[in-house]
């Protein structure tokens, strides 16, 4: 494991090969998705944030959110690869995401089963009154 990453919100830095790796056999929440949706999702995200070692150049984060620019954002498909977990990765990709981008001031939003202790480090809390979901029909 490298002990320096570094991070990147240019979306022409990403491994397209190894996001479709780990979201096709590490991210429980979508592996139902085929390459072209994967591709599709990245290049309508509103931005994108890559994790790269810093001796190899190699991906190992990534997440993207959805947002209409002005008010709200969606946080979605956030995944550290398994080798390089344990090294706080996951948090640089929420800070440069959500703290240090252009969506700071906006209402975020995600779906997830695990890793709560890491969302709620970034303001995420468990819906009020004012949310509402609809569950997707698959």
């Amino acid at each position: 494991m490298s002990t320096g990453y570094d991070l990147s919100s240019d979306p022409e830095r990403l491994d397209r090969e190894w996001i479709w790796r780990m979201l096709s056999t590490e991210a429980y929440w979508g592996v139902w998705r085929t390459r072209a949706d994967i591709d599709q999702q990245v290049d309508a995200a509103w931005r994108v944030v890559g994790a790269y070692d810093a001796a190899t150049g190699a991906q190992v984060g990534f997440a993207r959110a959805v947002s209409d620019g002005v008010a709200f954002a969606y946080l979605a498909d956030v995944i550290v690869d398994p080798a390089h977990r344990g090294a706080a990765i996951g948090q640089r990709l929420l800070r440069l995401m959500i703290d240090d981008g252009p969506g700071v001031d906006f209402r975020w939003t995600l779906f997830t089963r695990d890793a709560h202790g890491l969302y709620e480090k970034f303001g995420f809390t468990e819906p009020d009154q004012t949310a509402m979901v609809r569950p997707a029909r698959r």
